[in-house]
This record gives structure tokens, sequence and C-alpha cells, in this order.
């Protein structure tokens, strides 16, 4: 059930609150605390029957999913992982945009005979990747520091977020291989799109509507 009457939001912290902000603020939202300051982790807004709820970035589909929240904004990467159980996804916001990419050192084998070791987060994704591909692979699953894996011989590839490249390239890294493009989205719970459909579809309709960056 969700911690208010109103409408609750779950986000993250960092760039997609970053980007998020302003589309929030163009529908009327803004935090009367500033979440990179304050210790609170439910922020009222100007709205009275709006409040933020400031949770993981892998946290936000489940506080979805159970009511927790009755909408949300995740990247796509966090979504593919959850597996959207209990959600809708109505509108792809365009912000926090990068692609999930496959990389490793130049020239590393990434396709033929063999099991090579795959180092990711993203471990369901990356699974349905290589199997598409028909090639067996042995996934490592990490949480961090993901270019370390291939310097240091624990994996022959990585599947990970590349923006700009420039971390892989710092390792000496190349993207091999497109996996999929993210960005990030809005998410509903299933019982509030129907308890409070009206509220959720002004909030999409501000969303759509508001000037991207």
């Amino acid at each position: 059930m969700s911690v208010t009457a109103g409408l609750a939001i779950a986000l993250s912290k960092g760039r997609i609150y970053e980007q998020g902000l302003p589309l929030l603020a163009a529908a009327g939202i803004r935090p009367l605390d500033d979440p990179e300051t304050s210790r609170k982790l439910i922020l009222d807004t100007d709205r009275a029957d709006t409040k933020l709820i400031v949770v993981r970035a892998s946290d936000v589909p489940t506080y979805v999913e159970y009511g927790a929240a009755d909408v949300g904004i995740a990247g796509k990467d966090v979504l593919l992982e959850h597996g959207g159980a209990g959600l809708y996804e109505p509108l792809d916001l365009g912000i926090a945009r990068c692609r999930m990419m496959v990389a490793g050192k130049p020239g590393a084998r990434h396709e033929g005979p063999g099991r090579p070791r795959v180092a990711t987060t993203y471990v369901r994704s990356a699974a349905r990747h290589f199997a598409t591909r028909g090639q067996q692979v042995e996934i490592i699953k990490l949480y961090g520091s993901m270019e370390l894996a291939p310097l240091v011989g624990l994996a022959d590839l990585i599947v990970d977020l590349v923006e700009s490249g420039n971390t892989l390239k710092a390792n000496g890294l190349v993207p091999l291989e497109h996996v999929c493009d993210i960005s990030s989205r809005l998410i509903v719970n299933k019982a509030a799109w129907k308890m409070k459909h009206a509220q959720i579809m002004t909030l999409i309709a501000a969303l759509r509507a508001a000037p991207r960056p």
C-alpha cells in the first residue's frame, strides 16, 4: 500500500534524479528538500498530494511492484534485470541515455567455440544476449569496477553500461558488441493504474509534454 493517499513516486539519487527533476518540475512537482543534502527518504513536494521516495536505483521497481510507491522512474537496465512483474511501463522519458555493451581488450574473443567468462552486474541481460546468439558463456556477477575484471584475468569480457566510452578507453578496453539502448522509463504499479488512473494519466501527459535538454 502506498505511503500516501495521493501519489508516491520512487526514484534514485544521481543522474536519473538530476535529469528527472526538471521533468517533474514541469509536471508541477518540486521537492521541498534537496535529496542530495537531506537525510530524509520520503520528501514532501509543493503538491500536498504527492511525495517522492528516495531509494537505490535497483530497488525502484520493487517498491513500485509491491505498491510502496505508485509510480517510479527507473533505467531500462534495471527493469530488464527486475523482469517487469507487477509493473506497467507507459512512458520512455528519454533521459539518462546510454548503451549496454559487450566490452573487453582489443581483439578479445567474443564469439566462436569455447565458453568465455563474462563479468557483469546485468546477469539476466547478458545471459539473454548470448543465448540469442547461441553462445555459451560463464557469467560472473560483480557489483562494480567492471573494467578491472579483464585486466586481472577474472573474465574475458564484460557487459556494462557505456555512455562516453572514456572509462573503457582509460583501462585499455573497447566496446565489442551492442546489447541494447538504455534510457529511463516511467513505471506504474498495476493496482495504482486502476485506483489512481486519473492522477497517473495527468502525470504522464505532463511528463510527455515537458521539454528535454
